[in-house]
């Protein structure tokens, strides 16, 4: 079972990069980076709820369970 993040994709969609996202949300771009190729182990939802008002989407849009 695993969580994957599709932040890359959401960014990708809304034409947005990875150091404006991370100057909007306030996190490092090392932190946004660790997000953004599912090496993340948890988020926290503050920064959930930053990166989906910068976004404007869902949790779920970037959120996804895929069994093994």
């Amino acid at each position: 079972m695993a969580i994957i993040v599709n932040l890359d994709v959401i960014m990708a969609k809304r034409k947005m990069s990875a150091g404006e996202l991370s100057e909007k949300i306030g996190i490092t771009p090392a932190n946004l980076s660790i997000l953004k190729n599912n090496k993340a182990k948890a988020i926290r939802f503050s920064t959930l709820e930053e990166i989906c008002k910068a976004l404007g989407c869902q949790p779920g849009d970037l959120l996804e369970f895929v069994e093994d």
